[in-house]
């Protein structure tokens, strides 16, 4: 009888540990499930252009960014005119990219979108002497077309009489709009074209026409005379 009770007793206290045992194993299940929370500390951290954000928050900025197109049509906008369409962009943006290959400078430099579309107009148009239509042109007659369309200055017909009305300005001083101007042979100025950027000036020539080329050019470098402005 003893031995049955002892046995009865064991039994009892191997059933009263398994569910002890089964208990923690379900609490540290459900304990599992639980949704965990991060903690932020309110330690701030500085990044580029000084902008500080705290860990956990979310940041905005005002900064903004300048696209291609929003600086290639500042012209347009300071006039008080309407914005430009989109079609009038893609092709800001085209001319932007075409005269920069071609005058090696960055895109976005090329602000002057008049200026850009007037010598794409104009450019290949063959030279002729005393020409001033689309058919052919001559130099002089081009830097009026240019001069009047673009910076509203009425220039004289001929190279030597818009030499002899400008301010002289020394090579390293040009700049856009500036005429540039040449003795090709004999007496006196007889070659003129507008200085662009980076060492670069638009005129008619005699053997490609319309055209873009360096001051330091082989041929057009021996015969610079000097630059001009409008007094």
């Amino acid at each position: 009888m003893k031995c049955k009770s002892y046995i009865n007793l064991i039994l009892l206290l191997i059933i009263i540990s398994s569910c002890n045992t089964v208990r923690n194993i379900v609490h540290k299940d459900q304990s599992a499930k639980k949704p965990s929370t991060k903690v932020y500390s309110n330690e701030k951290r500085t990044f580029i252009n000084g902008i500080e954000v705290t860990l956990g928050t979310v940041t905005t900025t005002k900064h903004k960014t300048t696209s291609t197109a929003t600086t290639a049509n500042k012209k347009w906008n300071t006039s008080g005119g309407n914005p430009p369409s989109k079609a009038e962009l893609e092709k800001a943006n085209w001319l932007q990219i075409k005269y920069a290959i071609i005058m090696d400078l960055p895109a976005e430099e090329l602000t002057n979108i008049p200026l850009l579309e007037l010598m794409d107009k104009w450019w290949g148009t063959r030279y002729c002497i005393g020409g001033s239509t689309m058919n052919c042109i001559d130099c002089s007659a081009f830097t009026q077309v240019i001069m009047k369309e673009v910076y509203n200055i009425q220039l004289p017909r001929t190279s030597q009489e818009q030499f002899n009305m400008m301010q002289p300005i020394a090579i390293d001083e040009l700049q856009e709009g500036d005429l540039v101007f040449f003795n090709t042979g004999g007496r006196g100025i007889s070659h003129v074209g507008i200085y662009i950027r980076n060492n670069k000036f638009l005129h008619a020539s005699t053997s490609q026409g319309v055209t873009i080329t360096d001051l330091g050019d082989k041929y057009w470098n021996p015969k610079f005379r000097g630059g001009g402005r409008m007094r």
